[in-house]
């Protein structure tokens, strides 16, 4: 049964110094097709090669808002540019970080602007990452929804049961890492109820956050079935319903990523 790990980080060099062998695995467990994800512009070509060597990769392109500061800030036109490629079929990530402060939150909330009107203006989903930022994340999302609509995606949920609840007003998906799996949370367990299965992805955010049985260790794609596994079990649903569902809403909201007859 194939799965998609929805968002990792494979130019990282956790990942990047044995890419060939963390891809084998990712196929022996399944995970057939990846999205490595693009935390700073300036580093986009690496992510971009990964991806376009490799017919079951796709990649996105924007800056992680904890590196806004170390980047100079990219407007839409120069993100939608990028963005044209053939395996680029999301833009960020992107998004508000309030826990460190590597960026001033003006220029992060600036920089979120920028990526989702190249959002807007490609029809390409928007990958939000939140943390410790609940309320502005919600205004801005609510406010340039209200504007002119967009595809998004909330990256390793970790929000409360009301702020799930909002977005998937707006119409957001929602991506679920190994955090899942931890003993202390109960609360994203909690919020997780109020979402459909129609609107969850599962993501590995490797090479961190691997999922028990492999917590402690450097995550890798393949580890996204123990997140898929965990879920199917929570959500009290058979294992191949959950992988063909979340497969199923990856190539519905990235719709530019185009499926492999001969990947199975």
């Amino acid at each position: 049964m194939i799965i998609v790990d929805s968002h990792c980080h494979l130019d990282f060099p956790e990942l990047h110094l044995e890419l060939k062998e963390k891809i084998q695995n990712a196929n022996d467990a399944g995970v057939k097709y990846l999205q490595t994800i693009c935390t700073k512009i300036s580093e986009f070509e690496k992510v971009y090669k990964i991806a376009n060597d490799h017919k079951n990769i796709f990649c996105s392109v924007g800056i992680h808002p904890n590196n806004v500061s170390s980047e100079k800030l990219y407007k839409a036109e120069e993100i939608i540019e990028l963005a044209k490629r053939d395996k680029v079929i999301g833009i960020g990530e992107t998004g508000l970080d309030y826990y460190y402060e590597d960026s001033p939150k003006d220029l992060q909330q600036e920089s979120f602007l920028e990526h989702i009107k190249a959002s807007q203006e490609t029809g390409l989903p928007i990958i939000i990452h939140t943390r410790d930022a609940d309320d502005d994340t919600l205004e801005i999302l609510q406010r340039t929804q209200a504007e002119k609509s967009y595809p998004a995606l909330i990256h390793c949920f970790t929000a409360s049961k009301k702020f799930a609840e909002e977005v998937l007003k707006l119409g957001l998906y929602i991506s679920v890492s190994g955090i899942v799996t931890f003993k202390n949370a109960e609360s994203l367990r909690d919020a997780l109820k109020v979402v459909p299965l129609e609107r969850i992805l599962v993501e590995t955010d490797s090479p961190y956050l691997a999922p028990i049985p492999k917590r402690g260790k450097p995550n890798e794609p393949a580890y996204t079935k123990y997140t898929a596994e965990y879920l199917a079990e929570f959500l009290k649903i058979p294992y191949n319903e959950l992988a063909e569902a979340t497969t199923d809403n990856f190539f519905k909201l990235f719709s530019k990523a185009v499926k492999d007859v001969s990947i199975s």
